[in-house]
């Protein structure tokens, strides 16, 4: 199977019912409406970054989990090659390019780095992300709106963002270029 056909459903569908959930458990745990498990899991719709981190929290399983569950050992560093960062998104369809990349064994080091790259129009979702870390990024291309509870800000190159995760929060390229951001989460969340 290449990443292209990666069965989100499917591997959702396994992870409830490793975890013995119906969907609606899920739903209840995740706090989405149950229709929204079964059309994902029936791959009638391909989940927002915000969504699928929602849903994987009622199931207390991290992106990276979700989509290498088979892959080799992270890794050790203390160097990567740029091939060699993990890939948390490319199995993901979602409005506009998005990628997020994250450097080495998040959870060993307790500290998540990624590369982001947003092509125009990608979105996080309009759910907006809130889990309980702090974190933190530099925007190395382009632009990007950044939505941090009700403030709402775009950064360009050069410009950067911190704050409490526990804020919801969103990330947004609503330009017609690509944007590319480093950033960095303690504990991780992906």
């Amino acid at each position: 199977m290449t990443d292209d056909d990666f069965d989100v459903g499917g591997r959702l569908r396994a992870l409830r019912a490793q975890a013995g959930l119906s969907q609606r458990g899920l739903a209840e745990k995740a706090g989405v409406p149950h229709a929204q498990i079964s059309v994902i899991e029936q791959n009638k719709s391909s989940p927002s970054v915000s969504t699928l981190r929602k849903i994987l929290g009622g199931l207390s399983v991290s992106m990276s989990d979700f989509f290498d569950n088979d892959r080799l050992e992270c890794q050790a560093g203390p160097f990567f090659e740029a091939n060699g960062l993990i890939d948390l998104t490319s199995r993901i369809r979602s409005p506009g390019y998005l990628s997020l990349r994250q450097v080495g064994d998040a959870k060993a080091h307790n500290l998540q780095i990624l590369h982001e790259v947003y092509g125009p129009g990608a979105d996080t979702g309009e759910v907006l992300l809130q889990h309980a870390s702090s974190e933190g990024g530099i925007v190395i291309e382009g632009e990007i709106e950044v939505t941090v509870g009700h403030l709402v800000r775009i950064l360009r190159a050069g410009e950067s963002y911190l704050f409490d995760s526990r804020t919801p929060h969103r990330f947004r390229n609503v330009s017609s270029a690509t944007a590319v951001v480093i950033s960095a989460c303690t504990p991780p969340y992906l």
